[in-house]
């Protein structure tokens, strides 16, 4: 399966809303904009550092990766998009994560985290500086957090 084929429709209006939101909460934009926002969100799938989000919802479900963020966690589009954000990260480290994206609730985004994350075979890899943010549709109204990051090392 091709995530990009398959998911085509969702990712382009996906993608529209994740540059839009991190524009508007960092004042700057994600990836350099061309003035069509179907090409803008092919080439956000496309980039070379990760981009991922998750929902609003109570459990909230990973929805969207480019495919840095499905090879680094090593799942498939319709795995990651059933998997909980919680259970990326180690076990240990889920309170603090918890905290951490409650602060980014409040505040709209945060540009300095770093954590321990783990994929699907159990590689365990330090994500540094990525930039966390609310996701929000034309009206305010909360859709979920994505995060970015091009800095990572796998650790043992």
């Amino acid at each position: 399966m091709d995530a990009w084929t398959d998911n085509r429709d969702f990712i382009l209006r996906h993608g529209s809303l994740l540059l839009r939101s991190y524009r508007r909460w960092t004042g700057s934009n994600l990836i350099e904009p061309c003035g069509d926002e179907a090409l803008d969100a092919k080439k956000l799938f496309e980039v070379d550092f990760v981009v991922v989000s998750a929902g609003a919802d109570a459990e909230q479900l990973l929805n969207y990766a480019n495919a840095s963020a499905l090879r680094l966690w090593e799942m498939d589009w319709a795995t990651l998009t059933a998997t909980p954000s919680r259970q990326t990260a180690e076990p240990m480290h889920r309170s603090e994560r918890a905290e951490f994206l409650r602060r980014v609730r409040e505040k709209g985004f945060i540009d300095d985290y770093s954590g321990i994350r783990i994929s699907s075979s159990g590689q365990r890899f330090l994500i540094q500086m990525a930039t966390v943010w609310n996701l929000v549709d034309e009206s305010d109204l909360y859709l979920g957090q994505a995060a970015t990051f091009s800095n990572w090392k796998f650790i043992e």
